[in-house]
């Protein structure tokens, strides 16, 4: 169970619970104290957290008209995010990055995402490879580099790495950022830290970026605390939030260790990356919408699809249109992570994969259809147009079949809500 379910089972609990007394806080405040340490949170943090949480529960009154369950999730909510660390605020100006981290930490690919956050927002990147003892670290950030657009520096079998940053910054002065991948190592030694002083001396970084991986835990506080006194740190990425049940832990340490949280890494797409938002992160967490960040991810997925905005508005739904939807809701990541910023982060996992890979299917199979027939869905009531496109496609007529049968709900829905002018009416007033 990841930090996320824990709490919200916790809160699922005390929103059933008929009387708010002494006894439910604190079988509340040890469900709390469940959820957090099977995290990795450090045993002291969690314990001071949920020991500040009941004693305000139990000495203080909610406001006048707040519920007592809607006024301890509150208090829950404002202590996570002070336990979590604060709100980062990237500044879209020129600037030079040195990244740093361990093996196994994400780092190169953590690299390859934040050129392409700032590329998209109107700042031209550059990727230096300064990563001189990895094999194939010069091919994989090159290979990263073509995938976000952005240009690449390396000198292939150069073991200099402050020759290689001299060089790509006398090759590359246009550039507005700057993002340099330096050398990992199994831990912090003498070797790795000599190394990566000799580079910020040529590189004259603006930030020094740590980047850890979530699943480290409560190590990430001690791996803060080592790079920032041997090269004082700017702040630190967090990778890999997605899929590791330590997330809670490594957020929490490095707050702890007094490390800036900058960015979180939330899934493997190179636009899967965000400025940490405690609030945010904690919302999503409790099982709260986050329309904001699901706007935001539609609106760079759209982008990413290479698809205009008016194609998206759509007037009559057919097999054309529905696959313009399906390729960008590709870009938009996991279906989990948009429905956990829609507030329903808990559908089945096995529900989840079997939805993801049907809409994979669909998009196959439609794309394998003519143009015709994706214009007119009525030619696909032909046997062997349906045969065609399953042998096309490598699926089954009964995959086919499926598509046809899901497809015509899905125009009944939509004629349904086109023609609700009183539907449309409140959605507009909702989106504004």
């Amino acid at each position: 169970m990841d930090l996320g379910e824990g709490l919200r089972q916790a809160m699922a609990r005390l929103q059933r619970a008929t009387i708010i007394d002494a006894k439910t806080i604190r079988e509340f405040n040890k469900d709390l104290q469940k959820a957090l340490l099977s995290s990795d949170v450090e045993v002291k943090l969690v314990f001071n957290f949920t020991k500040e949480i009941e004693d305000k529960a139990l000495r203080s009154r909610p406001p006048e008209g707040v519920a007592p369950r809607d006024y301890i999730t509150n208090l829950v909510y404002d202590g996570l995010v002070e336990l979590m660390g604060k709100t980062y605020v990237p500044e879209l100006k020129p600037k030079r990055i040195l990244l740093m981290g361990l093996y196994g930490s994400g780092k190169t690919t953590a690299a390859a995402k934040l050129a392409k956050y700032y590329q998209d927002r109107g700042l031209s990147a550059l990727l230096i490879c300064c990563d001189v003892t990895r094999p194939a670290a010069y091919e994989q950030l090159e290979t990263l580099a073509k995938q976000a657009n952005v240009a690449f520096f390396g000198i292939k079998g150069e073991k200099d790495a402050a020759k290689v940053v001299r060089e790509a910054l006398r090759a590359h002065k246009d550039r507005k950022v700057v993002i340099c991948d330096t050398s990992g190592r199994n831990a912090l030694n003498s070797e790795l830290i000599a190394e990566l002083k000799a580079v910020a001396e040529g590189f004259d970084p603006d930030e020094k970026v740590l980047v850890i991986s979530a699943d480290t835990g409560q190590v990430a506080g001690k791996q803060a605390l080592e790079f920032d006194r041997a090269v004082k740190l700017s702040g630190v990425i967090v990778t890999k939030m997605d899929g590791s049940g330590k997330g809670g832990g490594a957020l929490s340490a490095a707050n702890t260790a007094h490390a800036s949280i900058m960015y979180i890494g939330t899934g493997e797409r190179l636009g899967n990356i965000e400025p940490y938002d405690s609030g945010k992160f904690i919302g999503r967490l409790l099982g709260m919408p986050d329309i904001t960040s699901l706007v935001e991810t539609v609106q760079q997925a759209i982008h990413d699809a290479g698809v205009k905005e008016e194609d998206l508005q759509v007037e009559e739904l057919n097999f054309e249109t529905f696959y313009t939807q399906l390729k960008t809701m590709g870009k938009m990541g996991s279906l989990k992570g948009m429905l956990g910023m829609m507030g329903a982060p808990d559908v089945p996992k096995d529900t989840l994969e079997q939805n993801e890979g049907k809409l994979q299917r669909y998009k196959v199979i439609i794309g394998s259809m003519t143009p015709e027939e994706r214009r007119n869905e009525r030619l696909m009531h032909d046997p062997d147009r349906i045969l065609r496109v399953a042998r096309g496609s490598g699926t089954s007529e009964k995959d086919v079949h499926q598509l046809l049968s899901d497809f015509n709900k899905m125009k009944k829905m939509f004629n349904m809500l086109k023609n609700d002018r009183g539907f449309i009416k409140k959605f507009s007033k909702f989106m504004k």
